[in-house]
């Protein structure tokens, strides 16, 4: 299951906004947000590493060093966001309308959009235990869930509440 155009058209805005509500709340100006250095790929373009059966998106990092030097150190890295749509779509189905498509896009691009900018900012680490990756996501939970409190968004509280503490939407859904 994929994405159609006016759904991946969502995705795009549902990443503009969640840019504009990380640079208030990391208090970015436009030019430290255009900084980061990622890319949004839905299910459709993805390669085979990038697809993940566990979330509705999976963050890759990647290493780029110049060609014209490549003996030199340096480069930087480049990280992209890999939207799982048929797990996205699944959960939305399932949810029998009571979970909607444009706040948990919302949610999921605001949480990729804080461990981009976690990461980069060295707050995070991206090559971590599995028990310390676990730590991670709760501290990105949290930080997404305050981030996205004071938005006046339709539907949005309850995607914020199935991303809270005593519930996930996995709960819900398995």
């Amino acid at each position: 299951m994929y994405f159609n155009p006016s759904q991946i058209s969502l995705a795009g805005r549902a990443f503009s906004h969640a840019e504009k509500l990380a640079g208030r709340y990391y208090r970015l100006g436009d030019a430290n947000l255009n900084d980061l250095r990622y890319d949004v790929n839905t299910l459709a373009g993805l390669e085979k590493h990038e697809v993940s059966e566990n979330a509705f998106a999976h963050l890759c990092r990647y290493h780029y060093q110049a060609e014209r030097e490549p003996t030199k150190t340096g480069g930087f890295h480049f990280y992209r966001i890999c939207l799982q749509d048929n797990r996205i779509l699944d959960a939305v189905n399932r949810a029998c309308s009571f979970i909607k498509l444009p706040p948990l896009l919302l949610y999921i691009a605001a949480h990729e959009l804080v461990h981009v900018i976690r990461f980069d900012a060295g707050e995070g680490s991206f090559d971590v235990s599995p028990e310390e990756k676990e730590q991670e996501e709760k501290r990105v939970h949290k930080i997404t869930r305050q981030m996205l409190s004071p938005v006046i968004y339709p539907d949005l509280k309850i995607v914020l509440d199935c991303f809270g503490d005593r519930l996930s939407i996995g709960d819900m859904f398995n």
